[in-house]
């Protein structure tokens, strides 16, 4: 993990390096790092310029970007200035980093009648066409979250396809009142279904996990538990995505509030970083991460995860920011 607050992170590598986004921090729209190694990080700016015009400034979180070719897309949330909601909206930039520059006139993705829609994720199926996830906010009315899904164009700049459809909707006592945060991933021709419940401001916070038939479900929860819950160092972990690695090894990457620390303003979602094995339909959290793990030294692993490591260099950052608040 690092010192810096970082929510809801998203790393992918591209151009011979990862790149780490996350939700506003202070007067940074969607801070974005670099690293060479997962380990350590340095300050990359701010990937977004301005807001749309539709938008209102302040509001950011949630960030994600899909590479299509030589293009990036950014997708990310921000609040819709005449309804008062968090919808999504998405921009293409040359560059992973940026600057991205929403000249967009109006919501890519907002489910007003749901209460909005925040926390988008692409995923690519194993035939090459892009998908979105994303998580409709709910109402006070009684409409409770859920998590969608649904194809994209080629570009990864449209809707494209049937509607759509619902993954998965607020179910287990330990998620109430809130599912979100998906992400997914394909492991030996099996759909991973990764989202995050419970208060985000709080240590009950974690991560659950299901199976699905395909990226467009039908999918059924793994465990009536999380996968990943508060434990020594971390408290409250969420935000998560999985990253693959050069080496075929998968790491989740996730944000948790240091124990005894837990909201702002004292506290800050740091990024952390955890090892994963993965066994047919199972997926279990291991220990924090510490370097990659070679693959022809990758033993009894079923897919690509692996909970061992091969080093332990502490993850060091190179910069802080003031809390973010959601």
């Amino acid at each position: 993990m690092h010192p810096a607050d970082f929510p809801d992170p998203y790393v992918i590598r591209a151009n011979g390096s990862y790149w780490a986004f996350a939700t506003q921090v202070g007067l940074t729209a969607i801070p974005t790092m670099r690293s060479q190694d997962l380990l350590t990080w340095e300050p990359a700016g701010d990937a977004l310029r301005g807001t749309p015009s539709w938008a209102a400034w302040g509001h950011h979180w949630a960030p994600a970007v899909l590479q299509r070719g030589s293009v990036f897309v950014l997708y990310y949330t921000t609040r819709h200035a005449e309804s008062g909601l968090q919808c999504i909206s998405r921009v293409a930039g040359v560059l992973p980093q940026g600057p991205y520059l929403d000249d967009s006139d109006g919501p890519f993705i907002c489910q007003m009648d749901r209460g909005g829609s925040i926390d988008p994720s692409p995923f690519v199926d194993a035939d090459g066409r892009p998908h979105l996830l994303w998580k409709s906010e709910g109402t006070l009315a009684g409409e409770p979250t859920r998590i969608w899904v649904q194809q994209l164009s080629e570009d990864g700049m449209q809707l494209v396809g049937e509607g759509p459809v619902q993954l998965l909707e607020r179910r287990l006592p330990w998620e109430f009142p809130i599912v979100e945060g998906p992400s997914m991933a394909l492991v030996d021709g099996r759909y991973h279904l990764l989202y995050s419940g419970g208060r985000w401001e709080t240590a009950g916070y974690a991560v659950g996990h299901a199976v699905c038939d395909s990226v467009r479900g039908p999918c059924r929860r793994s465990a009536q538990g999380p996968v990943l819950a508060s434990r020594p160092g971390e408290a409250g972990p969420g935000g998560q995505e999985l990253v693959a690695l050069p080496s075929g090894e998968r790491v989740l990457v996730h944000h948790a509030w240091e124990p005894g620390a837990v909201g702002y303003p004292g506290g800050a979602r740091r990024l952390h970083l955890t090892s994963l094995q993965v066994r047919g339909d199972r997926l279990t959290a291991g220990a924090p991460w510490r370097g990659e793990v070679r693959a022809d030294l990758v033993r009894d692993v079923v897919g690509p995860g692996s909970g061992a490591a091969t080093s332990a260099h502490p993850v060091r950052l190179a910069g802080a920011g003031a809390p973010a608040r959601r």
